[in-house]
């Protein structure tokens, strides 16, 4: 029989080999974690229209470090004339651009654009549709990405067109004219469709007409792509407010619209299940000191729900506040952008930086968000392209 005390220290040896084996082990699975938290993560693309000029030629690609907010231009995508707002579809795979014109093939319209997305990045024309009016400014693709639905602000109309199986694009199988004016006779003597959007429900659609001062509301089939008015969700601005464009915070409670002509945002709280809007607040988007010209243009809520942002031509400010409760906005502060004309402005998908497309400047500047507070710091990070206009990030699947 063995002895006690062997045993005692037989097992007290296998005792510490275990201990050191399975702290080796720890050891590793924290390195591998450090590792895994350390590895950079992959650049996002970036697609960039523009007012096409002496400075511009069509859409453009960028380069976005999601960690540091470098920002670098690619490059040329596609040659196509004003594509002044994007709109990817659902699978990645193809891009449409409003291209803002008033003559396409010798009728009054301006048309809708449809490209392939190819692995590098580049575009790739696949056809040409009208948007039916002129001047499209706004368009988004719907939750199925069966259908592109299209603002005109020329035009003062909107239309529905199919996405067949390869991405092109076939004619419009609905058609809207907006009717009516409001009390701007210079810039509401006609109605101007300025923003379309679906919400959560798919099932809806809400358009601001910059001219009617109005947000209307359209039943639509995502089986056939018809759109119906809806007159009685419809939402009625102050006179003279010019509503221009519209965003829905994450769940759909709240909708909030950016008003150009008066330079105001309204707060709506919306019901989802019935699509009803219900104004709860108008609030300026200018700092009281402020007395000289100004148009507001884009509006977003960021992803995580405690902040909108809306920018100033004129001003040339991001506009920000932070979401208090019941969806009503308190100012935060209005930095500026060290640039001119900030037309339209995007949120990279973690939330953690703003890159403003500034018109009259020709250039892209990515500020840094504060995550307490929502505020904006200079990245110093910025790109030349003439004359952008919208900023639309290709987001990879996860």
């Amino acid at each position: 029989m063995p002895d006690g005390s062997l045993c005692l220290d037989a097992a007290m040896r296998l005792w510490k080999t275990m201990k050191i084996a399975v702290g080796s082990l720890f050891v590793l699975f924290l390195a591998a974690l450090t590792a895994a938290s350390a590895a950079p993560k992959a650049d996002l693309q970036l697609f960039v229209g523009t007012y096409t000029g002496p400075k511009s030629r069509g859409i453009y690609t960028c380069r976005f470090d999601p960690t540091t907010g470098q920002l670098s231009v690619d490059g040329l995508a596609a040659e196509t004339p004003n594509p002044t707002f994007l709109a990817i579809h659902p699978n990645k795979r193809f891009l449409y651009a409003a291209n803002e014109i008033s003559d396409f093939e010798g009728k009054q319209a301006g048309s809708v654009s449809a490209f392939a997305i190819d692995a590098s990045g580049r575009l790739t024309p696949l056809n040409q549709q009208s948007s039916g009016g002129t001047g499209p400014c706004h368009l988004v693709v719907d939750a199925t990405g069966k259908f592109v639905l299209v603002a005109n602000y020329g035009g003062g109309s909107i239309a529905s067109l199919p996405i067949q199986a390869d991405g092109r694009l076939g004619a419009a199988v609905s058609f809207i004219q907006h009717k009516g004016a409001s009390v701007n006779a210079e810039r509401q003597d006609a109605p101007h469709a300025h923003c379309i959007l679906l919400d959560a429900s798919n099932r809806r659609v809400y358009v601001a007409d910059l001219g009617l001062d109005k947000i209307l509301v359209y039943d639509f089939n995502p089986a056939t792509g018809i759109l119906k008015a809806n007159p009685l969700l419809n939402a009625t601005q102050r006179p003279g407010a010019g509503p221009r464009h519209m965003a829905f915070d994450r769940k759909g409670h709240f909708a909030y619209v950016i008003n150009e002509l008066d330079s105001t945002i309204t707060a709506f709280a919306h019901d989802n299940s019935k699509g009803s809007l219900q104004a709860l607040q108008t609030i300026s988007t200018l700092p009281f000191s402020w007395t000289n010209q100004n148009f507001p243009a884009e509006i977003e809520v960021h992803p995580g729900g405690k902040f909108v942002y809306g920018s100033n031509r004129g001003h040339d400010s991001i506009a920000i506040y932070s979401v208090e409760s019941k969806g009503l906005l308190k100012p935060v502060d209005y930095p500026f952008i060290m640039g001119k004309n900030p037309r339209n402005f995007t949120i990279d998908p973690s939330g953690q930086f703003l890159l403003v497309a500034n018109q009259t400047t020709d250039t892209i500047i990515v500020f840094r968000i504060d995550e307490a507070t929502g505020n904006l710091t200079d990245t110093g990070y910025k790109v030349g392209i003439g004359a952008p206009v919208c900023l639309k990030f290709l987001v990879p699947e996860k």
